[in-house]
């Protein structure tokens, strides 16, 4: 039962902030799935340049995170909030260079540091987006059912945009087939206009992304209003050491961090790779891009019952289920011949594991957040500071991850654009796509049944913060009525 005198979040509340978590994950999926191909088959770097532009990329967002979230934690509050000036100011800037990542210049010596420069670029403004806009979800509403709520919406919405990231990418890129460079025994089908075709067909793709990322950002700040925070006195802004020192110092956050530190990065693996095994070990260059939008499906359409069986079951359980629905599936692709039904069928299945691990690490990290209140009710103010590193740990592991990857398949012997690849490079991929997923799946399983935090511990928080925040105000107010706690 929601505690009586807090004020309930608008259906339209909801949705309005929920729209504001699709721009990261629209770009993020485009990335994601097409960045490595794009930077191997339409760019034509070498796949070593391809591995240091991802690496160096992803590594540069990790560090950002915290320095962004540090800002952020020592804004002052404006009259449209703290956060939301983040959000508004960011926007702009990060369009432009997103579009430029997808743009191949004219000349080739400086090819990859432009790659480099818009893609560090882009990840920093998207920071400068994603951490205020996470950290908001502390300061929609007191009431942990409202911000579980709010985050089931966001969550929901934000897997319909990694939806559109990859119906819009793949279905507009998809339209123009990558030209390959045939080997002796190969026959060459595409035209000359193939890689022209193909290069605007990005920058178009991207161009609509940014038209997308710009909507977003203006219904959350038109729809959603910031709550000022706690009446109590924010503590005095910390250093990086500090406060990574205050955040794993704490018990129940290291654990879900480290543990989902381990799924993100099996769920990036398979994100990395995927596309690259669909077309080159697989054989189904043409259907790649379906393949992703079925993953993606089903992630947006599992979200629901995620979040019916998280209230249901609880979030630990829903934890262990949803993460180790995929491990036989994963098994499955690559141990059948290349079959376009069972790849669809581990891709549906694939897809509803990432809707839990979407879901569960945003619906959790709040009641880390009250735990730590509870236990520390003399430190106030770090909220932002818990969202950053936590997505610190997980864009800087997915950033070894990617740089691994890329030279994992420079090793194999990828040939760039070739329309066939060694035997090595498939053996490559299965390994990046099912053996280490599956690997790092169990390892954060293992570390997450340790997390402390169950449904009981959960309330016990709830009812206690409550009582925290009535006292305050009692004391600020000099009321005499009675708290109402149920």
């Amino acid at each position: 039962e929601p505690i009586t005198g807090l004020k309930q979040l608008s259906i339209c509340n909801k949705l309005c902030y929920a729209v504001g978590g699709a721009p990261y994950q629209i770009t993020g999926c485009a990335l994601g799935f097409f960045l490595q191909i794009y930077l191997l088959d339409v760019a034509q770097l070498d796949p070593f340049y391809a591995s240091i532009i991802l690496f160096v990329g992803r590594a540069w967002d990790a560090i950002t995170d915290p320095t962004i979230g540090f800002l952020v934690s020592r804004s002052p509050w404006t009259r449209i909030g703290r956060m939301l000036p983040w959000i508004i100011f960011s926007t702009p800037l990060a369009v432009i260079c997103y579009f430029l990542v997808w743009y191949v210049p004219s000349f080739e010596d400086g090819k990859v540091i432009w790659y480099l420069v818009f893609y560090c670029l882009f990840q920093t403004l998207q920071t400068c987006f994603h951490v205020p806009y996470s950290a908001l979800t502390m300061f929609i509403s007191d009431e942990q059912k409202e911000r579980d709520s709010a985050t089931a919406y966001r969550m929901t919405v934000e897997v319909l945009g990694t939806v559109i990231g990859t119906a819009v990418q793949g279905q507009i890129v998809g339209m123009a087939n990558a030209p390959c460079v045939p080997v002796p025994g190969d026959v060459m089908t595409q035209g000359p206009n193939s890689t022209l075709q193909l290069k605007n067909a990005y920058m178009i793709a991207s161009g609509v992304i940014c038209a997308m990322y710009v909507l977003c950002a203006v219904v959350l700040c038109f729809g959603v209003t910031e709550r000022k925070e706690s009446l109590r006195p924010r503590s005095e802004p910390m250093s990086f050491w500090q406060g990574i020192r205050l955040v794993m110092g704490h018990g129940p956050y290291a654990k879900l961090v480290i543990g989902f530190l381990f799924t993100s990065l099996a769920f990036m693996l398979l994100e990395g790779n995927f596309a690259l095994f669909c077309s080159s070990t697989l054989g189904f260059r043409n259907d790649f891009q379906n393949i992703l939008l079925v993953i993606m499906l089903a992630a947006t359409l599992t979200i629901p019952f995620w979040q019916w069986f998280l209230t249901r079951f609880g979030k630990k359980l829903a934890v262990y289920i949803g993460t180790s629905v995929v491990i036989p599936f994963l098994i499955l692709v690559v141990c059948l011949k290349s079959n376009l039904v069972v790849t669809y069928i581990v891709s549906f299945m694939a897809g509803a594991s990432v809707g839990a691990a979407f879901l569960l690490p945003w619906s959790m990290l709040p009641d880390v957040v009250d735990d730590f209140k509870v236990n520390n009710q003399d430190s106030q103010g770090h909220e932002a500071i818990f969202y950053s590193f936590y997505v610190f740990f997980t864009k800087f592991a997915s950033g070894i991850s990617l740089g691994v990857s890329t030279l994992s398949l420079d090793f194999a012997g990828y040939v760039t654009r070739g329309c066939t690849q060694p035997e090595n490079v498939g053996i490559t991929l299965k390994v990046l796509v099912s053996a280490a997923p599956i690997g790092l799946l169990l390892i954060g399983l293992c570390i997450l049944y340790t997390y402390p935090i169950d449904e009981k511990r959960r309330q016990d928080n709830r009812k206690k913060l409550q009582e925290q925040r009535d006292s305050e105000s009692d004391s600020d107010t000099d009321s005499s009525e009675p708290t109402n706690v149920v």
